[in-house]
């Protein structure tokens, strides 16, 4: 899950607290980036608009994600679909990672068609109607439509929100850094109580009330966001580099011929339930191979550029290892916490999906700490690929965590707490980073191509983590998390013994 790099703190000269307690409202003259003079703790008023959303948004995605494997998986007299477990994780996984690559389309939809803000409001309408189709239409129908609208609808939102926080402050904007803080709290508060109100619902009244919840808070962002939309800078609306009209047919047809062929994999099988998060995570490898060799054959590129993207393979490899173990929180994980975990607090039940919320529960608590320590140590804080190792070795060191419970018949929920405790710290010192990075070493003639690279990397990872879940079980448990966790953790430490020459090769950048 996305966090922050750096506290929050009230910037100066922000608004003190009104006299009722509550947060005095500036009317300051407007600008091009604050059309309305308004503030939101002592950042442009438009912020409130966007946390909001992104918040709302993100309790729908996870709330839904919460709840979805299960769903699948479950009997049809316990109101799930009745799908092979093994299906249903591998279903999650490629669902998750293409998420990232619909970001990528999202991306160029918004730089070419649309403009940021409408792409991000069309993007908002597909989440909403993907939740309704997940709590009103039955059985697969339901799920093919909701996850389709739902995870085109998420990438499109992911890869245009903070475009639009972006845009409401000036390059040299003091505020900038605190007002990225303010708008990834969202983010992890959403992320947080998503889990936590479905899956009281789907445990209380099932899973469709479950969706039904989702669909409701995506519906209340969306209506916020539509009403006070008129707020956001005019640059917003341009759309940077239109696509020119003469192109329109032959994309399009472009678009239709995609559409037809996944129909017929489809349709005669050779893409199905089981392979599905196998064929994402190679549509992934193909577009970062794609776009590292359009990145290191350009002329375009001077040698620090070429050096830097270079520098970044192994940075890309490191994510993808470190998100296929941190993303198996949708997937193993959630069967995990099904069938090997002791749920029962005081006679009471704890819904499956709450075990999610522990991440976003150590992200709100944990990141302020962490970036005041980085704030703290300044240049003497480790450089970008050693924080990677770190990270990845810590996210294998929670995978080993599984194997003194192997033999325990009923797990603490503290213990998978202490789990999530430690992969939770391993993604602050990878997830922030790299998001940083990955604009740091764009090259100037391609910037947003690194940015891509970075989502194909959680794109990757993402969907292993559903293509590894096919060899879990609770007979091969010891011997999974024992292998994973190892391999994970090698590759971390590779990380840190290359970590001297990377760095050089960054030239410059940390």
């Amino acid at each position: 899950m996305n966090s922050p790099e750096i506290p929050v703190p009230r910037p100066s000269g922000s608004q003190p607290p009104a006299a009722d307690g509550g947060i005095a409202v500036q009317t300051p003259a407007p600008d091009a980036h604050n059309p309305s003079g308004r503030t939101f703790l002592g950042q442009p008023g438009p912020l409130a608009n966007l946390f909001s959303v992104e918040l709302w948004e993100r309790f729908s995605f996870y709330g839904m994600q919460g709840i979805l494997a299960i769903y699948m998986y479950f009997a049809v007299a316990d109101g799930g679909l009745g799908i092979d477990e093994t299906a249903a994780l591998g279903i999650v996984g490629a669902y998750g990672g293409s998420v990232y690559l619909f970001s990528i389309l999202g991306a160029l939809v918004s730089d070419r068609l649309l403009g940021a803000e409408r792409t991000l409001l069309g993007s908002a309408v597909m989440i909403m109607l993907g939740h309704i189709a997940l709590a009103l239409v039955p059985g697969i129908p339901g799920l093919m439509a909701g996850l389709l609208l739902v995870g085109v609808g998420s990438g499109g939102l992911k890869s245009t929100a903070a475009t639009l926080v972006g845009s409401l402050y000036s390059r040299d904007d003091p505020r900038r850094d605190a007002g990225f803080s303010i708008y990834y709290m969202g983010i992890n508060i959403g992320g947080l109580l998503g889990p936590l109100i479905t899956g009281v619902a789907q445990q209380q009244w099932g899973f469709h009330l479950g969706f039904g919840l989702a669909a409701i808070g995506m519906a209340v962002g969306l209506t916020q966001y539509v009403l006070t939309r008129k707020g956001l800078p005019a640059s917003v609306h341009t759309v940077p580099d239109p696509l020119p009209r003469a192109q329109y047919s032959r994309w399009a047809g472009i678009g239709i011929g995609t559409v037809v062929l996944v129909l017929v994999l489809v349709l005669t099988g050779v893409l199905n339930a089981h392979n599905l998060a196998t064929v994402v995570a190679g549509l992934a490898v193909i577009g970062a191979v794609g776009i590292f060799a359009l990145l290191l054959t350009s002329k375009k590129l001077d040698g620090d550029e070429r050096s830097r993207v270079v520098s970044f393979i192994p940075l890309f490899v490191g994510t993808s290892a470190f998100f296929a173990l941190f993303q198996q929180q949708f997937t193993v994980i959630t069967l995990y916490s099904d069938t090997r975990l002791d749920r029962e607090v005081l006679g009471w039940e704890m819904p499956i999906s709450w075990v999610q919320s522990f991440n976003p529960f150590f992200i709100i608590v944990l990141a302020p700490l962490l970036a005041a320590l980085w704030t703290k140590l300044g240049p003497r804080q480790p450089g970008t690929p050693r924080k990677f190792g770190v990270g990845i070795i810590l996210m294998g060191s929670a995978f080993l965590l599984f194997l003194p419970m192997a033999s325990v018949a009923a797990v603490p929920v503290l213990w998978i707490a202490m789990i999530m405790l430690v992969a939770t710290i391993g993604e602050l010192w990878l997830s922030p980073v790299g998001l940083s990075l990955a604009t740091k070493l764009a090259p100037r003639a391609y910037p947003v191509m690194m940015m891509a690279l970075y989502n194909l990397a959680v794109a990757l990872g993402t969907s292993l983590s559903g293509a590894l879940a096919g060899f879990y079980s609770a007979e091969t448990e010891v011997a999974y998390f024992g292998a994973l966790g190892a391999v994970t953790i090698m590759i971390g430490v590779v990380m840190l013994v290359i970590a001297r020459p990377v760095s050089r090769g960054m030239r410059g950048v940390r």
